[in-house]
């Protein structure tokens, strides 16, 4: 359940921004593989022209796939990172705003059966990080297909039996998990349920498949 329209948060919203630390550390890498695939794909074009040989190289000819191929990682990195700087949480007595940057949407109160928190550590030794969720387990059906939403819903098996397997997961990053996590409890301190250690890798991804078969193919 969800709703947008011509709503917004309440002026006295705690916002909390999600896509500028994300932003910053992924805009370097962003950068540094186009710059390696303009190098492979000029290596590549070079050697395929020829440069004194009778024929066109097999060598140069893959140095331009792989070239390519970097050079769509990199540039779809840098767009998707550049896209997502603005992205950021609001909470206020309705509900919590979701904005990718571009757009908005709201997960009411009203319409959720429990809050919580999730996390997992990934990486080794010394390089081990928190990475931390709030699932927003809905209390009736969803929109799968939901403007700015859909990307953030999640099939689970659920903590509680009161609590469907369907729900939000917003990742949050660690710098932000404490103020994000006090202004949901100070507005529904009856939803809340608690923090949870989960295995590496729960955070799954958006059913992207599903949603161009829901939606025709339609972007949202």
């Amino acid at each position: 359940m969800s709703f947008s329209g011509e709503l917004t948060p309440s002026p006295t919203a705690t916002v909390v921004p999600t896509g500028r630390r994300a932003s910053r550390r992924m805009l370097p890498l962003g950068i540094v593989l186009t710059a390696i695939s303009v190098l492979v794909l000029f290596g590549g074009i070079a050697v395929t022209a020829g440069l004194g040989d009778d024929g066109p190289n097999l060598k140069g000819i893959g140095g331009i796939l792989i070239g390519l191929l970097i050079g769509f990682i990199g540039v779809t990195s840098l767009i998707a990172t550049w896209s997502a700087r603005n992205s950021s949480v609001s909470i206020d007595h309705t509900g919590l705003w979701v904005s990718n940057g571009k757009e908005r949407n709201v997960i009411p109160w009203q319409g959720l059966a429990g809050v919580g928190l999730h996390w997992s550590e990934v990486g080794r030794g010394r390089g081990r990080v928190k990475v931390y969720s709030v699932e927003l387990c809905p209390s009736a059906p969803i929109d799968r297909d939901a403007p700015v939403l859909w990307p953030l819903v999640r099939d689970d098996a659920p903590l509680h039996p009161q609590l469907p397997r369907l729900r939000y997961r917003l990742p949050v990053p660690a710098s932000t998990r404490d103020a994000v996590v006090a202004a949901i409890r100070a507005q529904v301190p009856q939803l809340w349920f608690g923090e949870y250690e989960r295995e590496a890798g729960y955070m799954g991804v958006p059913d992207r498949k599903g949603h161009r078969e829901r939606t025709g193919g339609a972007p949202n």
